[in-house]
């Protein structure tokens, strides 16, 4: 079981590294171009604005089982997962949908 636990803690620390070089070397390489990060503050901007406009229209209705001991769902955590889970939705159906779009653009040319 130690092994277990040696590897696991491993991959912890390596997904913290890798989300930490995920972020942190296209910032350093986009020093070179200022107006690349424009794309990316906008793209980031705009799934906040989705999240939120998500959180808004969630419901925050907690069911009497996910109150009990194990889960302690409160109101604004159930309002917050209906906000995550909405926009994961939408950001999926975008991607489907711009992955059809471009393999019929392409099929088309």
């Amino acid at each position: 079981m130690d092994t277990y636990d040696i590897f696991l803690y491993a991959g912890y620390g390596l997904v913290i590294a890798g989300a930490f070089f995920a972020i942190v070397l296209p910032l350093i390489k986009s020093l070179d171009n200022p107006k690349s990060l424009l794309k990316t503050v906008v793209g980031i901007i705009g799934i906040v604005v989705l999240f939120f406009i998500a959180y808004s229209i969630s419901s925050n209705e907690v069911l009497p089982k996910f109150e009990a001991d194990p889960f302690n769902l409160t109101p604004s955590g159930s309002q917050f997962v209906g906000g995550m889970l909405i926009t994961t939705y939408v950001l999926a159906i975008v991607a489907l949908v711009g992955i059809v779009f471009t393999e019929l653009n392409k099929a088309i040319k």
